[in-house]
This record gives C-alpha cells, sequence and structure tokens, in this order.
C-alpha cells in the first residue's frame, strides 16, 4: 500500500522535481502527448498571486500546444461553507479573469463541476478505493479539521481527495500543475488510478486510467501586502484583477515595508521589503537584486511608488481587456456551455468505460 506521506519526503520531492524538468523537456518536443487538468473554487476575486503562481503557467502550456482542462470546482465551496454565496457572479468573474489573461477557449476547456454529472458520478467507485485512514491523513483534509474547532467535518470536506480524483482522471489528465502542498492529493489519484484497474481486471491490458503526474510548480512564493502572511482572499492583503490602476495604488501604498532605507532582496531577513521587489521583478521580468540594486537608498516610499507603476503597466492590457469580457454577459456564459458541453462529452465516454469495466453495462 502506498503511503501518500512519503510523497513530500525530501527523497520523493527531489524525485517529482527531476521529473517535472523532463516532463518540461517533453512538453517542448511534443506537447500534444500531454492533457491537463487545472482550476480554482469560485470563492472570490483572482489576485496577483493567482496570477504569478497559476495563471500565468495555464496560458504558457496551453501556448506551448498542451491540452488544458480549467475546472470552476463550484462544488467544492460547499465542502467548508454553509452556503454558496454570490456563486454566479463569482463564476463569471473567474472566466472574465481566465479570458483576460490569456486563457483561450478554443485552446483550453472552461467547465464547471456541477454541470458535469457524469464526473461526480465516479466519486462512487472511487470511494470504494479509498480508506477512511487515507482520507483522514490527506493533509488538507487534517488542516480542515484542525481548524474547524468544534465544528463537525462534513463527508464531502472528507472525501475532498476523492473528488479531486474524479476531477482529474474524468478527462484521463495525464499531468497536474501542482505545488509541494498538492502532492499528496496527486498520489491518492494515483492510487485510485493504480486500484481501479487492479480491481477491474485491466491492469495487464489496457488501463482505464492514466496515472497523472505532477508538474512541479516553481511559483513564487508571494506575501499580501500586510507582508506577513500568504497573499489570501480571506485576509484582505491582495492586488485583485479587479481592482483599478487607482485601487492598486492605495493599497500598495499601505504595504509593510521597514526602517531600513537601503532596499536590498532578503525574504528571509526582510520579508516586507523583499516581497515588494519580487513582486516589481515578476511584473517586469528581472532579477529581484537588480530590482533592488536600482532603488538602492531610496526607501521605502520610492520601492512602492516603483511596485506600483510595474504591477499597473503588466496589468493594464488584461485589466482593459477583462472590463470588455465583464461587460458581455453572454460571451461568457457562450464560453462556459461549450466548455461543459466538452466536458460532458469526455466525462460520459470515460462513464461508460467504467461501467463497462466494472460489468456494469446492463
Amino acid at each position: 500500500m502506498t503511503d501518500l506521506a512519503d510523497s513530500t519526503s525530501d527523497a520523493s520531492l527531489d524525485r517529482t522535481r527531476r521529473r517535472s524538468a523532463e516532463i518540461e523537456e517533453q512538453i517542448a518536443s511534443d506537447p500534444g502527448r500531454f492533457r491537463v487538468l487545472t482550476g480554482d473554487r469560485p470563492t472570490g476575486n483572482l489576485h496577483v498571486g493567482h496570477y504569478f503562481g497559476s495563471l500565468r503557467n495555464r496560458v504558457r502550456l496551453q501556448d506551448a500546444g498542451v491540452e488544458t482542462f480549467v475546472l470552476i470546482a463550484d462544488y467544492q465551496v460547499i465542502t467548508d461553507r454553509d452556503g454558496v454565496g454570490q456563486i454566479r457572479e463569482r463564476v463569471l468573474s473567474l472566466i472574465a479573469d481566465y479570458l483576460a489573461v490569456g486563457i483561450d477557449p478554443a485552446k483550453s476547456t472552461i467547465f464547471t463541476h456541477s454541470a458535469v454529472p457524469a464526473l461526480n458520478q465516479l466519486m462512487l467507485p472511487f470511494l470504494s478505493l479509498a480508506t477512511d485512514a487515507e482520507l483522514r491523513r490527506n493533509p488538507t483534509v487534517k488542516a480542515e479539521l484542525d481548524a474547524s474547532g468544534d465544528r463537525p467535518m462534513s463527508g464531502l470536506l472528507l472525501t475532498y481527495p476523492v473528488h479531486q480524483a474524479a476531477d482529474i482522471l474524468f478527462c484521463k489528465a495525464n499531468l497536474v500543475p501542482v505545488g509541494k502542498d498538492q502532492l499528496p492529493h496527486l498520489e491518492q489519484t494515483r492510487v485510485i488510478a493504480r486500484r481501479f484497474d487492479e480491481r477491474y481486471g485491466r491492469a495487464g491490458d489496457q488501463p482505464v486510467f492514466p496515472r497523472p503526474e505532477a508538474l512541479m510548480s516553481e511559483a513564487p512564493s508571494l506575501l499580501g501586502t500586510d507582508g506577513q502572511h500568504k497573499m489570501s482572499k480571506s485576509r484582505g492583503n491582495t492586488i485583485e484583477l479587479t481592482m483599478t490602476a487607482e485601487e492598486t495604488a492605495k493599497k500598495l501604498k499601505r504595504a509593510v515595508t521597514d526602517a531600513d532605507r537601503n532596499i536590498t532582496f532578503d525574504p528571509t531577513g526582510r520579508p516586507e521589503v523583499s516581497n515588494l521587489v519580487l513582486l516589481t521583478a515578476l511584473a517586469t521580468g528581472r532579477d529581484p537584486h537588480e530590482v533592488a540594486a536600482e532603488i538602492g537608498d531610496g526607501g521605502g516610499g520610492t520601492l512602492k511608488k516603483v511596485t506600483t507603476e510595474a504591477i499597473n503597466e503588466m496589468l493594464a492590457p488584461i485589466r482593459q481587456r477583462r472590463a470588455e469580457l465583464a461587460a458581455d454577459e453572454g460571451y461568457l456564459l457562450s464560453v462556459l456551455r461549450e466548455g461543459n458541453a466538452r466536458a460532458n462529452a469526455i466525462a460520459e465516454e470515460t462513464l461508460s468505460e467504467v461501467r463497462e469495466a466494472m460489468q456494469m453495462v446492463y
């Protein structure tokens, strides 16, 4: 039995990173051999942390020729919440963000959980392939349980890793961009795929499901404007893609720095200052040490000014395109309908294969 905790050991991480480097080389020479699944929960507006951490990479993979599926995980909103909130507005907002940053619906499939019944039906056989102990060991499940206090954990939250496996396997994605924290989820998916084929007799023949691999994200570790915590919608320390240039300037003007006027890039010793330097470097495609040296003894005020100019310049075309998209709800809905139709066709085909392998075709 695979120990899911091993997926984040130092040796395993080294192997995964080496394999990711090999995959990047394969993408450059033969992108058509890969199918990627990625996505977001519609819980609020996307921000520059999302852009630098995942959105930009999705566009890169798509434009390289990798078939890409982008999931709007609307069902996952209710894993740990009492309601869905302004779900429709948030789903449409996500679609506008995706299209504005360069995700092309002609190349990528954008779809929602709730519109693909066959995907969710895969949860039933998959649940029989995962143990209660495995699910409770999952880092995300454990973290949510620890943070819940006296609140009972919902069955949907407990089975969150299985739902993610259904997300990945319904379209037979063989590549999933992940960070270190998501590796146990991907390992659970690989375990479910292997166990399905072992149990239902196709392991020695053509397996029903691929064993998806990790494309390790080298996403920068961005802090929020408070300089203390990861950029997070819930903490209100983000620079959202929907913000105006003026709102961005106001947010960065309140960003935390320190008393030393000499600007350096030292993420450990000066996290607040270094975070603004890193934001500037990412927005301009420069080395952060070079950015810091150029500002020199200009102090926090100059740093904030430089960062604001860099972020606003980078986001200007995205914001303009996004405003046009947000004003055309009919187009956003048409993109989603087309994506849902494609996802449904693939999910139904996969479910038919699953039924056949389980001898449940009557």
